[in-house]
């Protein structure tokens, strides 16, 4: 896989800019708790980057409508410039700036996501993108193990000026990097009389091969924000503080690294229905699992839950870059993401609620309930003896 040109410059971008982004999520929020005293303001900062997502397919028409690569090197040269405006955020009465940066931020974010999915499937050998779609989930959750703690470090060391300083740098790196990549691509065509948004959206949901997958996929974001709303009640019923929760998080990032190590072969000899029905039966096992107050349990889950995640993530996005046309793949890129992730926002939400009504173990149980039947629907689909190796994509460009 790393010997292919341009997937190991794709992956070393990830890596830099994913770094960046992971040191300034938790410092933003940081930030804004030093200056104002305020929680909710603090939660803000989350809601103003993922707040954009809801408008993925809207947001995902310009991967469609303009050349990708030209527009992944302009959303990060915007960032880092926009980034450097944060030097001025010095009291409360600035914050609107940082949610401001923060608000581009997200949408940049969907719109590179959308790009880069485009490009990789026209820049990457077809018969890798399980490879690479697995290896960008472990470089992204590597980041998210290390990066946090050093953006606390630098933030305690020098503000937040300086976190935002570093994370400009990252997206000049990987600029650099996005420039290297060799990939010829065709000129957008001019938008036809009906060209809009809503074509991913239809595509997706008429596809025979999609559609279920990116309706488990949300199903199992949705059950997962639930459960990670529930974890702070299930930290309480093993007896530890709540900073108990950064070793939970940490052993579920390693298993979502080394799941990633595995995804491409896996892909390939399961197909994605299968490989994701499995990925969500083991996270609903781990989930309804959890009721058991026992720590080698709630470890044991978590690492579970942090495997079997991915699995339904990497198999959505990669059946979508197989199975989509070029000129259409942005914005079904894009649509699959938004609705694969703001389930997890719902859930979370929801489960924020529903801990304070009623004991967290039946919720556990009932989530878990809920996803083992999502797996075996896949499983049963009559689609999911293809598999990803064997499958011609439509409307590739050359490379």
């Amino acid at each position: 896989m790393l010997r292919d040109r341009n997937a190991g410059l794709y992956l070393a971008g990830v890596v830099i800019s994913g770094f960046g982004t992971s040191a300034l999520w938790l410092a933003s929020g940081v930030w804004v708790k030093e200056l104002t005293g305020s929680d909710g303001l603090a939660a803000l900062c989350l809601l103003a980057m993922w707040a954009p997502t809801l408008a993925g397919p809207l947001l995902g028409t310009l991967a469609d409508r303009l050349r990708r690569k030209p527009l992944l090197i302009g959303a990060n040269l915007l960032l880092a410039a926009l980034l450097l405006t944060l030097f001025t955020v010095d009291s409360p009465s600035r914050l609107w700036l940082l949610y401001a940066v923060l608000l581009v931020y997200g949408a940049a974010g969907v719109v590179h996501d959308a790009a880069e999915s485009a490009l990789v499937a026209a820049a990457v050998d077809r018969s890798l993108l399980g490879d690479f779609n697995g290896l960008r989930m472990t470089a992204t959750e590597g980041m998210k193990l290390v990066a946090p703690l050093a953006g606390a470090a630098l933030f305690a060391a020098y503000g937040g000026p300086g976190v935002a300083l570093l994370d400009a740098v990252t997206f000049v790196l990987a600029t650099g990097l996005y420039a290297l990549l060799r990939v010829r691509e065709e000129n957008p065509r001019p938008p036809g009389r009906r060209a809009g948004t809503t074509e991913g959206v239809g595509y997706l949901w008429k596809h025979a091969r999609l559609r279920p997958l990116v309706l488990a996929g949300a199903t199992t974001m949705f059950c997962s924000g639930l459960s990670g709303a529930l974890l702070y009640a299930v930290i309480d019923g093993l007896g530890h503080s709540p900073a108990y929760a950064g070793v939970l998080y940490a052993v579920q990032g390693i298993g979502s690294v080394a799941v990633g190590l595995v995804c491409g072969p896996t892909l390939r000899r399961l197909g994605e229905h299968r490989f994701a029905a499995y990925g969500i039966a083991l996270t609903g096992i781990a989930i309804a699992a959890r009721a058991t107050p026992s720590d080698p349990v709630a470890l044991l889950c978590s690492a579970a839950i942090g495997a079997g995640l991915p699995c339904v993530l990497v198999a959505a996005l990669t059946a979508v870059q197989h199975e989509t046309p070029n000129a259409l793949l942005g914005r079904t890129a894009a649509t699959a993401n938004t609705l694969l992730f703001t389930p997890n926002v719902l859930g979370l939400a929801t489960g924020a609620a529903l801990v304070e009504l009623t004991d967290y173990r039946p919720l556990l149980l009932a989530l878990g309930a809920t996803l083992l039947p999502t797996a075996t629907r896949l499983l049963r689909h009559p689609t999911n003896t293809d598999h990803t190796a064997s499958r011609p994509r439509s409307g590739a460009n050359p490379t």
